[in-house]
């Protein structure tokens, strides 16, 4: 069997993100792990043009992640986070990520920024030098006042399933008292895995 018809077999021949039946082609997911079925997903030539070039991505569109976050196939866990993480200032978007769950393999995988034009990837580390991953718990080493929010963020305070901002190393955002923020990473200190 070809890898498309293994695709098209494990996807009930429907795109595996937004589950149209039109133009279905198989998409090879950035940064693979292994490559072959484990890393390659069917989908639609409209998914296909607005995952390469985000400029042209119609948010209403992805709205179908909503159902196919939820899948148990790797590849498709990782189009969908990082689809909602390209969308999340739409804010439903942030929502849904923060609903998603994935394995800690999954999850790197989906966080692995490609390297391109010879430039480095963007490593986020805190104020420790430890290495910052989406999801991961961080505490707050000082009170910081926040902008435009009226309260100030208690030292010590746990800032949980954090995202990264992936054009500054620096940044880092998450949820304090209910609103989503964006934080410093050089004040913040990695909790370590329960």
């Amino acid at each position: 069997m070809s890898l498309e018809q293994d695709l098209k077999d494990r996807a009930g021949n429907q795109c595996e993100l937004c589950a149209s039946t039109d133009s279905l082609i198989a998409f090879e997911v950035p940064n693979s792990p292994t490559g072959g079925m484990d890393g390659t997903v069917l989908i639609c030539e409209t998914c296909a043009a607005q995952i390469k070039d985000s400029d042209t991505a119609d948010p209403n569109h992805w709205r179908c992640l909503n159902d196919s976050m939820w899948s148990t196939v790797p590849p498709v866990q990782v189009l969908a986070w990082r689809m909602l993480y390209r969308l999340r200032k739409e804010g439903w978007p942030q929502d849904l990520l923060d609903m998603m769950y994935m394995d800690d393999e999954t999850k790197k995988w989906a966080n692995s920024t490609e390297v391109e034009d010879g430039e480095e990837a963007i490593i986020h580390k805190d104020a420790h030098g430890n290495i910052l991953e989406a999801g991961d718990t961080v505490t707050l080493i000082k009170d910081l006042k926040v902008k435009g929010g009226g309260f100030t963020a208690k030292r010590g305070v746990a800032v949980r399933r954090i995202s990264l901002v992936h054009d500054n190393a620096g940044h880092i955002e998450g949820r304090v008292e209910g609103q989503q923020v964006v934080i410093l990473t050089e004040y913040v200190k990695k909790q370590a895995k329960e």
